[in-house]
């Protein structure tokens, strides 16, 4: 498994394998690219079906400026390692190609290609979380405790990093309104929310809250603002409300908060290691299903829960969004994934409460859930894995 760090990108939205992913692409075959006089790039599968609601021509564009990009779109066409496949051909001034590289975004912001995966070496001890927990209740060892020693030691800084741009995304989220860009002419809501959230009782003013910061934080990524993929950017929203949350109401400290953050991103690392995080490989299952694991697993934490516990409740927060589609409206990430991210936020509240009210022992383990999400998402039809060819984003035909 790679380090946290590939989980928790910082960067700009609105789509981690569709904006942030060919943005590095691109930046990598520039510099590899000094010579060319314009450049081709074709993009394949998903990035080709929702790349323009994505913003991913606009992206890869901005970076060989001031050179002239001639795109080719082929959404029928599915490469081999990964539907978010693009290649990239440097042109002389004849137009003739001197140099070509094909890559895949994979979600969460990560480039790979056809060599790049098969040097990949686990800094972990462990590939799954039940080898995990099962050694980590031998040694008498917490899951962040587990990520502390086979990380660098300069994760802590990062993750404080991650959690003030976290920060800065809900409070600037909350402090903006207006109409987000793209077709849909879509209103920002979190402002308001938090407004009329204040006017009720304590127990649904909590719930009101959280929606409206997890709402906050995706609408800053529809707006292409900077936020962090958790794990990724479609999901931005559901890890950072909660958190804020908890840091709000219940005199958190900030290394409390970065060991919880630390523990989501070791379950995120499962998810995405055993099966995806790609919402064009999996559906949203994948994406908002694995940030809910990754919540409920830092929230039961916080709670003071046992290692067990932590594990049932990021297998509830995946279990119950199983079979989930990404079924973008206009191939944007706006409709349904804005008020996803506040529901799953919710859901892994709830999540915890569950696990909190036992004692950590179930039937099924988060690994089986994972093994299961995978197997779901390769049976899911393409157009309901980011095409915007299915489900809800049929109502954004025109």
């Amino acid at each position: 498994m790679d380090s946290i760090k590939a989980i928790f990108n910082i960067g700009h939205g609105p789509s981690s394998s569709h904006t942030m992913g060919p943005r590095r692409a691109a930046e990598r075959f520039r510099a590899q690219t000094p010579a060319a006089a314009s450049y081709r790039v074709t993009l394949y599968g998903s990035l080709a079906a929702t790349g323009q609601g994505h913003l991913t021509d606009k992206t890869i564009a901005e970076i060989f400026e001031p050179l002239q990009v001639e795109f080719v779109w082929l959404p029928k066409v599915i490469l081999s390692l990964h539907t978010n496949g693009m290649k990239f051909e440097a042109l002389d001034l004849k137009g003739i190609t001197t140099s070509e590289w094909t890559a895949y975004s994979v979600g969460g912001g990560k480039i790979v290609d056809e060599t790049s995966r098969k040097d990949e070496q686990s800094r972990y001890s462990h590939r799954t979380c039940s080898a995990t927990l099962a050694g980590l209740e031998k040694q008498g060892m917490t899951y962040w405790e587990y990520v502390q020693n086979h990380e660098d030691s300069d994760i802590w800084d990062y993750l404080n990093e991650v959690w003030k741009t976290m920060q800065n995304a809900v409070q600037e989220g909350l402090e903006t309104e207006g109409v987000l860009p793209g077709a849909l002419n879509l209103r920002r809501k979190a402002a308001s929310y938090y407004a009329k959230a204040k006017g009720y009782k304590e127990n649904l003013q909590n719930r009101c809250l959280i929606m409206a910061y997890a709402m906050a934080v995706s609408e800053q990524n529809a707006a292409g603002k900077v936020v962090v993929t958790a794990p990724t950017c479609g999901s931005a929203g559901v890890l950072p409300a909660t958190l804020y949350h908890l840091k709000q109401n219940h005199a958190l400290s900030d290394r409390m908060i970065l060991q919880a953050i630390a523990t989501a991103g070791l379950f995120g690392n499962f998810v995405k290691y055993n099966a995806s995080i790609s919402g064009a490989e999996v559906g949203c299952q994948g994406e908002i299903g694995t940030a809910c694991a990754m919540t409920s697993a830092a929230v039961n934490q916080l709670f003071g829960g046992t290692l067990r516990q932590i594990e049932y409740a990021a297998e509830m927060g995946l279990e119950h969004h199983l079979g989930l589609t990404c079924d973008p409206v206009c191939g944007l990430v706006q409709i349904p994934c804005i008020e996803r991210n506040s529901f799953a936020a919710l859901r892994a509240m709830d999540a915890n409460l569950c696990a909190m009210l036992s004692d950590g022992h179930h039937f099924i383990s988060f690994d089986q859930v994972v093994k299961t999400m995978k197997s779901t998402g390769k049976d899911l039809p393409s157009l309901y894995k980011e095409t915007a060819e299915g489900g809800l984003a049929l109502f954004g035909k025109r």
